[in-house]
């Protein structure tokens, strides 16, 4: 299957090109899924000052906490685990572009900037240059992402528990990924992780930002 899709995709356009405006693509199909999560983020984002209130209230009661704050997400028309089912049907898409740049296919055959698509530089540390030059942009990436989710959590009054804390560095870990893999996996892993701070920032805004009712009538009859 990957070998047949590899094949089909190295003969359309270049193959780093080509593992680009795929993933590109596969991230467009699954958009509406991630505006789904979002609206779940900003939903159970708008709870937390009450959930706060709750926990300080029932903190030694976990069973009556929980109880409340189940209720809390009832009455709101919310979940708990909202936003987790459209993450989960996102997987097997990114589980297919993971497989799609790490297993031998035609697609691994091209290169960028001379570096073939299929090494690594961990072990061999060939095409230094090229795989450095990746793993920089995607740490840049990964810090854009750090600093966002840092400021988001800090304008939506999110408690900073230490877990949260913790998660927000998990983007730094796509470098480590960038450096064992192959560089395909790298140009993928740089693709995807930009459309994702992209996207989600421009979500986020949007959420933040709804049009007023009435503004585009408005506009017309100006």
């Amino acid at each position: 299957m990957f070998h047949a899709l590899g094949s089909a995709l190295a003969g359309l356009v270049p193959p780093a090109a080509a593992i680009v405006l795929f993933t590109l693509t596969v991230r467009l199909l699954v958009h509406p899924l991630t505006r789904a999560a979002v609206r779940a983020e900003k939903a159970k984002s708008a709870l937390a000052p009450q959930v706060e209130v709750l926990r300080k209230k029932h903190g030694k009661d976990l069973v009556k906490l929980q109880e409340a704050t189940a209720e809390l997400y009832r009455d709101s028309g919310t979940s708990l685990f909202a936003g987790f089912l459209p993450m989960l049907v996102q997987a097997p898409f990114f589980m297919i572009m993971y497989r799609l740049v790490t297993t031998p296919n035609p697609l691994l055959d091209g290169t960028l900037f001379g570096a073939p698509l299929g090494t690594r530089w961990y072990g061999s540390y060939q095409h230094t240059p090229v795989f450095l030059g990746v793993c920089a942009l995607i740490a840049l990436v990964a810090y854009g992402t750090f600093r966002w989710q840092a400021m988001t959590a800090e304008r939506n009054g999110t408690p900073q528990v230490p877990l949260a804390r913790v998660l927000r560095f998990l983007p730094f870990g796509t470098v480590l990924m960038a450096a064992v893999l192959p560089l395909a996996a790298g140009v993928y892993l740089l693709t995807t992780t930009s459309w994702t701070l992209l996207e989600r920032a421009w979500l986020h805004r949007a959420a933040a930002h709804p049009p007023r009712a009435g503004a585009g009538a408005r506009t017309r009859t100006t």
